[in-house]
């Protein structure tokens, strides 16, 4: 299989590992914090974040996406938790702001939106049909693993499907302008 893709994507191998290490350090972080190691459910998306930014051609770019998707993650899932739909295992640090790991996680999601989830760039709709179906799904698993209880499961589910809808086109848009992923001396946005 070659590994070389038009030139300023990111390559095969790294469109690859990028989704194994997302995968992994999901994971850690919702099985860290199911057995009351939530702390420690933070260093694997730490590792997955240092490893991406060092890959980044552009370091402080990809940084700045990532710190900016961290923080809007954090505040769209405590809108959602100011609700009493959901609560956490373990881990929260304040009642009103989600734990630790979950700002982790954001900042781990935020490194696939130029590498693994650059084809939605630029395409809205299925940024936000895509958020409103994997997002529930994704909380809906953590939850089983038992880092997370949905209290009002329906509700639940119908305000995360609305968070993704809304964040994740927002990221995308966000990481098609803060493109550290592609090469300095390209433009962000090619021509078509």
């Amino acid at each position: 299989m070659r590994d070389d893709l038009p030139p300023g994507l990111p390559s095969r191998s790294w469109l690859w590992s990028n989704f194994l290490a997302t995968q992994i350090a999901w994971f850690a972080a919702v099985l860290g914090a199911a057995h009351g190691f939530a702390g420690w459910a933070c260093v694997p998306a730490l590792a997955v974040v240092v490893w991406h930014l060092w890959r980044a051609p552009q370091t402080a770019r990809e940084g700045g996406l990532i710190a900016l998707a961290a923080i809007a993650g954090t505040l769209a899932d405590a809108l959602v938790l100011r609700q009493g739909a959901i609560a956490y295992a373990s881990g929260q640090w304040s009642a009103v702001l989600p734990p630790l790991w979950i700002t982790g996680l954001w900042a781990v999601f935020a490194t696939s939106l130029n590498v693994t989830l650059r084809c939605l760039h630029g395409r809205w709709w299925l940024a936000a049909l895509l958020g409103a179906v994997a997002g529930p799904l994704a909380f809906a698993s953590g939850a089983r693993l038992g880092a997370a209880e949905m209290l009002q499961p329906a509700r639940a589910m119908g305000l995360l499907a609305l968070e993704w809808a809304l964040v994740l086109p927002a990221l995308c848009a966000l990481a098609r302008r803060l493109d550290g992923a592609r090469p300095a001396a390209l433009p962000s946005h090619p021509a078509t």
